[in-house]
């Protein structure tokens, strides 16, 4: 067969909807200014899907820090690879204070958090080597997985019982192969808010022998008596072998790094393959992510905007009678009962009816049966933001239990 007969016969799981879903539902554009508010369609929105954590994404000191740092010195420079000529002062005081930070002694600055985390895993792993992770791990640690040449096996979500079973077997055939065991999961799941169990699975490590990596995307800045991370939260930093969080979030930039002893973060900066032939990040780049950085540290009033807008939003959702699942963090599911047809009618409503636009999620990600609107409060979000939201939600849910989705669907397709 062809390559592109065959591709063109078989969009993928969700880019086989793409005809009707393309420009509302996947690839939508939000306009004008980043913040609680854009344009979506030419309408102005209330926006709850864009991880803006801290609100940084439009602070005038960063805008001022990126407009000058732009200005200086381009977006080209550095040149090349950080090994062969694109390293500079500002990346490597940007690495050392992201260390001290998180609790590590070194860190190494990578150009994207996806392809980070598949090169990590990569570079970490060989054959002999088992891989233990968390059933809801990201993609980028799902692919990373895939591609690792040894055995893998994954236990069910934030299940001790079954991460523990799935340890003792990655650890007697690590010990017969004379390989290790690398365990992956996550400090804050992105999809269902809920905090990995980084402590509990930590006291593990004695009896099994296996190393830590946490994926701490979500929870970098955001967890954490300081922002530090979950691992902070959980007082278990010394636990966490080796920790990975990105700029993309609580940051409002681009790229991400890995923090671990000066020997591993040594070894992962000369064998990181999607870095060694990547070009360094930009310098306009580096300069914004360290005065982001240090807003970070010096404005935990920040941080505490965002958890009042997280509770608030939560605490008024389990009110009125939502499932909101098994989020402890400021990521925010909203579970409910329907098909894909009354998935994308209900959509549809709240973005048309009441301007409010957040993330649909359903089936193959989640079971069949059940809808999840994903929502993001931020540290610039408002009391009455929130109070729109619930009463916004509210009437949806209630006509979704009355039918009136299936019935819209219905009329649409005679």
């Amino acid at each position: 067969m062809d390559l592109f007969d065959k591709i063109t016969k078989n969009f993928g799981p969700i880019g086989q909807h793409y005809e009707w879903s393309h420009g509302y539902f996947s690839f939508p554009k939000l306009e004008g200014e980043i913040g609680p508010r854009m344009l979506f369609n030419g309408r102005e929105h209330l926006i709850w899907s864009l991880n803006n954590y801290l609100g940084l994404a439009n602070h005038p000191e960063i805008r001022e820090v990126d407009a000058q740092a732009a200005a200086d010195f381009g977006l080209a420079y550095p040149m090349g690879a950080r090994m062969m000529s694109g390293n500079s002062l500002h990346h490597e005081e940007l690495e050392q204070d992201l260390a001290t930070f998180v609790g590590k002694e070194d860190a190494f600055l990578l150009n994207y958090g996806y392809q980070g985390m598949v090169s990590i895993i990569d570079a970490l792993l060989d054959r002999n080597d088992v891989v233990v992770y968390d059933a809801e791990s990201h993609a980028c640690i799902v692919d990373g997985v895939r591609l690792h040449l040894g055995k893998r096996f994954v236990y069910r979500h934030n299940d001790l019982e079954s991460c523990e079973k799935q340890l003792a077997r990655a650890s007697k055939l690590a010990s017969a192969s004379g390989g290790s065991v690398l365990l992956i999961t996550e400090g804050v799941f992105g999809m269902s808010g809920a905090q990995g169990h980084l402590k509990k699975i930590a006291a593990l490590k004695k009896q099994y022998g296996f190393r830590m990596l946490v994926d701490d995307a979500h929870g970098f800045g955001t967890m954490g008596p300081t922002g530090a991370g979950t691992h902070e939260a959980q007082d278990c930093i010394a636990d966490v072998d080796i920790y990975f969080g990105t700029f993309a979030k609580s940051m409002a930039g681009i790229g991400a790094f890995v923090a671990s002893t000066r020997e591993v973060v040594t070894y992962l900066r000369y064998n990181m393959r999607s870095q060694t032939f990547a070009k360094s990040l930009p310098m306009p780049m580096v300069i914004g992510l360290k005065k982001r950085f240090e807003l970070l540290k010096s404005s935990p009033e920040l941080r505490g905007k965002l958890w009042n807008i997280a509770l608030a939003l939560q605490s008024g959702l389990r009110e009125r009678g939502f499932d909101i699942g098994a989020t402890n963090t400021m990521v925010t599911p909203v579970f409910l009962k329907g098909d894909l047809n009354e998935a994308t009618a209900l959509t549809r409503d709240l973005r048309e009816t009441h301007g409010v636009f957040c993330s649909i999620v359903v089936y193959p990600v989640i079971p069949k049966g059940l809808i999840e609107l994903r929502l993001i409060p931020t540290a610039v979000h408002t009391e009455e933001d929130v109070a729109y939201t619930l009463d916004a939600f509210t009437a949806i849910s209630e006509k979704l239990n009355a039918g009136y989705y299936r019935q819209a669907v219905s009329l649409q397709s005679e």
